[in-house]
C-alpha cells in the first residue's frame, strides 16, 4: 500500500469504484492559445440571478429559469458582445452571478473602498470589528436541543470575538476580490493572467505577511472535465472560453483561518441548469450542516437534490451527477483539511460536526461518470502537516524544504509562487521532498473528457448560537 497522505478533498477509493477509476481513450486535445486580453470592466447590465427552481426527479431545469435572465420564447441569448471599458462600474459577463452592492464601510472616518479595490481590508474597518457573514438557525434549535439560555451562547461568542474577527477579516478580503474577478473573467483572458490578477488583487487586500497573512493555497481555475487542482504552471497559454465551464476556488487566510470559497464562471446558457444544481446542491449542504448533525445525513440530502437536475448540452441530456469521490472538509489553522470530510453522496460515515468547528461546504456536479482520477502535470503541493523530522541527503532538497517552511509552512503552494520566490530547476528537488513523504503532489483530478463538472463552496462557523455562512457575498 502507499503510504502517500490523501488529497485534501478526495475521499478513498473503494474496490467498486475500481471500474470507474479506469482512464478513458486518450483524445489528445491540444492547449488553447490565444493572446492576451487586457482585463477592464464592462458597462453591459449584470445578469440577473434569477430563481434557480428544481424540477421533479429526472425533470429538466430550463434554461430562463436556472441561472441567469430569461429569455423570450426560451431562446438562448446571443453570444455577448464585448463592452466598452468603464473605470469605477462593477459588471461581470458570468452567468449566475447577482449583481454586488456597492461597498461602504459604517465606521466614522473610515475611507471609502475604489473599484478596483485598492485599499486594504484593515484599514476599512479600524474598529478591528469585521462584517459578519449570513446567519443561519440551526435545524432542531428550538425544539429542545440547545443546552444553554440565548444569553449564554452569546457570551460564548463574545468570548471567541477575537478568532471571529480574524476569519471575518479574511472572509471581507475573499469577497472584495471576487468581485474583482468576476468583472475581469470574460472570454479570450490567459489563465495565467486571470491567477496573476487575482493573487496580486489578494495580496494587497489581505496585507501579506509572511505567515501572519496571505493566500491560503494556490488559485484553482479547473476547467471542464477537470474538478479540481488545476493552476496554470509556468508558460501555460490555456485561454478561457466562451464554451468553458471555469472553477474559481481560491483561499485568503489571517492568522491561519482559512476562508475557503469557490464558485463556477460560465457564459453559454446551456450550462446554467449544471451550474443551478450545485448551486442549490452547496446551500442544501450548508443548511443541514451544524451541531450535531450527522456527516452522511449531509451527503444524502446534497446528493438528492444535485441528481434531480438534467442539463442539455449541445442537443445531448446529461443527468447531473454529484463527484462521489470528492467532498468538503473541516478546516483548522494553517490546516486546510482537518480531519473530517463532508461527503456529497449517500453513505458517508455518521460521525457528528461539533460546536466551534469550521468547514468548507463544497459540492461538484458533473455529465461524466461522477468520478474523479489524478491526471495532467501536477501544479499544486503542500508538505505534510504532521511530518517530524526526515534526513535528506540532497543539499537542493534541503534548500527548498527551508523556502517552503519560511514562505508556506503547511499552507498548500504551486510551482508559480516557487518561481515568483526566485527559485529556479527546483523539480528534482521537489521530487525528492515528495518521496521522502515531507511534501505531498495533489495532482488535477479529472472526469471523463468532453463532460463538465460545476463547482460552488462556502466556509462556514459552528457558532454556539448560529451557524454563520462567513464567506456569503451578494454574489451567491
Amino acid at each position: 500500500g502507499s503510504s502517500r497522505a490523501q488529497v485534501y478533498n478526495r475521499m478513498p477509493m473503494t474496490d467498486a469504484d475500481a471500474e470507474l477509476a479506469k482512464p478513458p481513450a486518450e483524445d489528445g486535445a491540444d492547449d488553447d492559445e490565444g493572446e492576451e486580453e487586457d482585463a477592464v470592466m464592462a458597462d453591459g447590465a449584470p445578469a440577473a440571478a434569477g430563481a434557480a427552481k428544481k424540477k421533479k426527479k429526472k425533470k429538466k431545469a430550463s434554461v430562463g429559469e436556472a441561472v441567469g435572465e430569461p429569455t423570450a420564447g426560451g431562446d438562448a441569448p446571443p453570444k455577448p458582445k464585448p463592452a466598452k471599458a468603464s473605470a469605477g462600474v462593477w459588471s461581470t459577463e458570468v452567468r449566475g452571478i447577482k449583481p454586488w452592492a456597492p461597498f461602504k464601510s459604517e465606521e466614522k472616518g473610515a475611507p471609502a473602498q475604489t473599484f478596483p479595490p485598492t485599499i486594504p481590508v484593515a484599514d476599512l474597518f479600524p474598529s478591528g470589528n469585521y462584517p459578519l457573514g449570513e446567519e443561519q438557525q440551526y435545524k432542531d434549535f428550538n425544539m429542545g436541543k440547545q443546552r444553554e439560555t440565548a444569553d449564554e451562547l452569546r457570551e460564548r461568542e463574545r468570548i471567541h470575538n477575537i478568532d471571529y474577527n480574524e476569519i471575518r477579516r479574511a472572509a471581507e478580503c475573499h469577497r472584495q476580490v471576487r468581485k474583482y474577478v468576476q468583472s475581469i473573467a470574460k472570454p479570450g483572458i490567459l489563465m495565467t493572467d486571470l491567477c496573476q490578477k487575482l493573487e496580486d488583487m489578494n495580496r494587497r487586500l489581505v496585507q501579506e505577511n509572511g505567515l501572519s497573512a496571505g493566500i491560503a493555497f494556490p488559485t484553482g481555475c479547473s476547467l471542464d472535465w477537470v474538478a479540481a487542482h488545476w493552476t496554470p504552471n509556468a508558460g501555460d497559454k490555456t485561454v478561457l472560453e466562451y464554451d468553458s465551464v471555469c472553477k474559481i476556488d481560491f483561499g485568503t487566510h489571517v492568522g491561519g483561518r482559512i476562508i475557503d470559497c469557490a464558485w463556477t464562471v460560465h457564459f453559454n446558457p446551456q450550462f446554467d441548469p449544471l451550474v443551478a444544481a450545485v448551486q442549490e446542491a452547496t446551500n442544501t449542504g450548508i443548511r443541514e450542516a451544524g451541531i450535531d448533525a450527522r456527516l452522511c445525513d449531509i451527503g444524502a440530502a446534497v446528493q438528492e437534490v444535485m441528481e434531480s437536475y438534467e442539463v442539455d448540452i449541445n442537443g445531448k441530456t446529461y443527468q447531473v451527477k454529484s463527484v462521489r469521490n470528492l467532498n468538503g472538509h473541516s478546516i483548522g489553522p494553517y490546516r486546510i483539511h482537518a480531519g473530517k470530510s463532508v461527503p456529497i453522496v449517500k453513505g458517508g460515515e455518521a460521525t457528528r460536526m461539533e460546536e466551534g468547528e469550521l468547514y468548507a461546504i463544497e459540492t461538484f456536479g458533473s455529465t461524466g461518470k461522477g468520478y474523479v482520477r489524478e491526471d495532467l502535470e501536477c501544479s499544486h503541493y503542500m508538505k505534510n502537516f504532521d511530518v517530524g523530522y526526515i534526513g535528506l541527503r540532497l543539499p537542493k532538497a534541503k534548500a527548498l524544504l527551508n523556502v517552503i517552511n519560511k514562505n508556506f509552512d503547511t499552507l498548500a503552494f504551486c510551482r508559480r509562487w516557487l518561481d515568483r520566490l526566485g527559485e529556479e530547476k527546483y523539480l528534482l528537488a521537489l521530487r525528492n521532498l515528495c518521496e521522502v513523504g515531507i511534501v505531498q503532489a495533489y495532482p488535477p483530478l479529472c472526469d471523463v473528457k468532453g463532460s463538465y463538472v460545476a463547482q460552488y463552496e462556502h466556509t462556514i462557523l459552528l457558532k454556539p448560537s448560529c451557524k454563520e455562512v462567513l464567506s456569503r457575498g451578494d454574489d451567491f
